[in-house]
């Protein structure tokens, strides 16, 4: 899993200001790969929905996944013809490439995806930005299986897509409904702090993004949406429920390691200012409890057996010893992970030594509880050991939680104002009361790219696409060079990351 991610969180979500006409506000990519029949009416409709029914500029990039027919230059027409179109050629497949690539260079403050088919109605695009838009949200996706949504598809694919998203809820503990349907949003800073943290590279892009944004405390919107199955779909079932799968175990071995910087991308409490001027209230205390109280009653179970199987052989007090010892490093080593969230291998020999001072603490509390039922009377019942034990025990952990969090896992981060940072562009966007984490994004090409939104201003409002001259544009087709008189020029390889994917 990538950790390259710059410490820090992420700043409080702001609405995005209005009137402003330079930089589209939306981004809305449509990987492609073959679909020189089905790309020109998609991107009409589309284009058509978006000036007829959006309220902000806006733009529509086509991202190219390596095609082999005449995609190239269909997608090269589309651009010349529609000043809010442009276009990206990839050299290697792979849908997540593909969103990466854009993603990672686009100016527009909301970045959104969808399929080249339309199966989802175009009805709910506006209401999957709108969240993200006005600040409320993180990221939006559409979903097939909500309650208000209406689909329509065969049982195949229905079964399929049931039980994936149950695998992910059993496996990797997803709440969001529909993980593959391809309809999708994100708000720009949080997609340059989430891409570097995102591996796979293909169909499994999209789950692997959500449940890293879900487990980083991101806010997730579903929209339920009208949705119709495409009969001649391209995607091939099994390969991608395997690679699924491989994806699954990959990030759930993440998760359970620790290995990803999530705590990075953390949200503050509130957004609004006010929230973060509160004193006097400990940061995360209920949950903190919650979790305490959790592994604390396992522990006391594991604790319990043990003194039970070590008091076959030993005297109580020896056996008390043991079994505290050994459920201590558990409780240490749990309450370390999933109390409070330390992630990775960094201070974890600390923490076991400060948790050891903690069990003699312990220790001393229920060896002296022990030593005075042995002196209040000769042989005791094994019931009664055990029932001094517990009480013994409930006493020291009110104790051992508040030296777990003032003492051995205290909150070190001190939240307050942070500098503004103005996202580039050409005119005002969203405003960042903090750094925002650094992009490993693929590398630049060669030649530089030219992005839509340095055109002219087009009469809807906003800085379109750029128009090239046709007669200069090459298009690379079939491994050849083939001159066109409405293609675009692009760089040989840009943005190809990943030589050794053959997808």
């Amino acid at each position: 899993m990538r950790t390259d991610s710059s410490p820090g969180t992420l700043p409080a979500r702001e609405h995005l200001p209005a009137g402003d006409a330079g930089t589209p506000v939306l981004d809305v990519v449509i990987p492609v790969h073959n679909e020189e029949k089905d790309l020109p009416p998609c991107v009409r409709r589309l284009h058509e929905h978006l000036a007829r029914t959006f309220p902000y500029a806006f733009r529509i990039t086509i991202a190219d996944n390596a095609s082999t027919d005449t995609t190239p230059l269909v997608a090269a027409r589309l651009a010349a013809e529609i000043p809010e179109v442009g276009t990206v050629r990839l050299e290697l497949k792979g849908r997540g490439r593909a969103l990466r690539t854009v993603w990672s260079a686009s100016d527009a403050p909301v970045l959104a995806y969808m399929d080249v088919d339309l199966s989802t109605d175009l009805n709910a695009l506006l209401p999957l930005v709108a969240p993200l838009i006005s600040g409320h949200s993180d990221l939006a996706i559409g979903s097939r299986l909500a309650r208000a949504s209406r689909v329509v598809r065969g049982p195949k694919r229905e079964f399929i897509s049931r039980a994936y998203n149950l695998i992910l809820r059993g496996s990797l503990q997803a709440r969001f409904s529909d993980a593959q349907c391809g309809f999708k949003a994100i708000r720009r800073d949080v997609a340059q702090a989430l891409l570097p943290l995102v591996e796979d590279t293909g169909w499994f892009f999209d789950t692997e993004l959500l449940v890293l944004a879900e487990r980083a405390g991101l806010r997730i919107h579903e929209v339920p949406v009208d949705w119709v199955d495409d009969p001649d779909s391209t995607v091939h079932i099994v390969r991608t429920a395997t690679e699924d799968l491989k994806g699954v175990w990959r990030v759930g071995k993440a998760l359970a390691t620790g290995s990803l910087p999530l705590d990075r991308l953390a949200r503050p409490f509130g957004d609004d200012p006010r929230d973060r001027e509160l004193t006097d209230v400990p940061h995360g205390l209920a949950r903190q409890l919650v979790g305490f109280c959790v592994v604390g009653g396992l522990s006391t179970l594991f604790y319990l057996l043990l003194y039970s199987a070590f008091r076959q052989a030993v005297g109580p007090q020896t056996a008390n010893a043991l079994a505290l010892l050994v459920s201590a490093v558990a409780n240490t080593a749990a309450n370390r992970r999933l109390t409070f969230g330390v992630r990775g291998r960094g201070g974890a020999v600390r923490h076991q030594a400060q948790g050891l001072v903690v069990f003699g603490i312990g220790l001393a509390l229920t060896s002296g509880s022990l030593a005075a039922l042995n002196a209040a009377g000769d042989s005791p019942a094994h019931s009664t050991e055990l029932a001094v034990l517990i009480a013994a025990n409930l006493a020291a952990t009110v104790l051992r939680f508040l030296l777990f969090r003032a003492w051995v896992f205290p909150d070190r981060t001190e939240p307050g104002p942070l500098p503004e940072v103005t996202a580039p562009g050409p005119s005002p966007e969203v405003t960042a009361p903090g750094p925002l984490p650094e992009v490993t994004a693929p590398a630049p090409p060669p030649t530089p790219y030219t992005w839509p939104h340095q055109a002219t201003t087009h009469p809807h409002g906003t800085e379109a696409t750029t128009r090239l001259q046709a007669a200069e544009a090459t298009t690379r087709l079939h491994g050849t060079e083939t001159t066109d008189a409405t293609a675009r020029p692009r760089p040989a390889r840009p943005y190809s990351t990943d030589p050794g994917d053959t997808r």
